[in-house]
């Protein structure tokens, strides 16, 4: 049954490709933090193993809930790898060694690609799109997103 929240169809389809492609970014980021955690090496291995495990579980959650939010406007989230590399604006970087200075920037990197991707969607969502509900969602998330680069960033002071 089609939803009847207030959005006509063709706005809950715009907000759901743009959720799309963020789902895309979250399962992607999450990936590389999990990445980081298995591999990381060095002297910090134990501190910066548990820092990106803090990392890839908050983001389990965040990816958990931006599909939920597509779900909610009354479409299906992207659930198979192709469907989500092919969304990704993220992309990874496989020549550098394992250590937590080259995990720390990477993550770092792409936390700041969705936060600009989330801040650019805020206003469309609910000015052009009429869904409040999903630019104030995104509202939160980014501000989440801007926390995690946070701690990210406070490695290299």
């Amino acid at each position: 049954m089609k939803p009847n929240i207030g959005i006509n169809d063709a706005d809950r389809q715009a907000v759901s490709e743009q959720l799309a492609k963020l789902l895309a970014d979250e399962y992607v980021l999450y990936t590389k933090t999990r990445n980081a955690h298995w591999n990381i090496e060095g002297p910090d291995f134990h501190s910066m193993h548990i820092f990106f495990e803090g990392q890839y579980q908050q983001l389990d959650e965040l990816m958990d809930s931006v599909a939920e939010r597509i779900r909610k406007i009354g479409h299906y989230a992207p659930a198979t790898l192709t469907q989500l590399l092919q969304l990704t604006h993220l992309t990874e970087k496989l020549d550098r060694k394992n250590d937590s200075q080259g995990f720390l920037r990477e993550l770092l990197e792409d936390h700041e690609v969705i936060i600009e991707f989330l801040r650019g969607n805020i206003n469309p969502f609910a000015n052009k799109f009429n869904d409040a509900g999903t630019s104030d969602y995104i509202t939160g998330l980014m501000e989440t997103h801007e926390e995690m680069a946070w701690m990210l960033r406070s490695h290299f002071r």
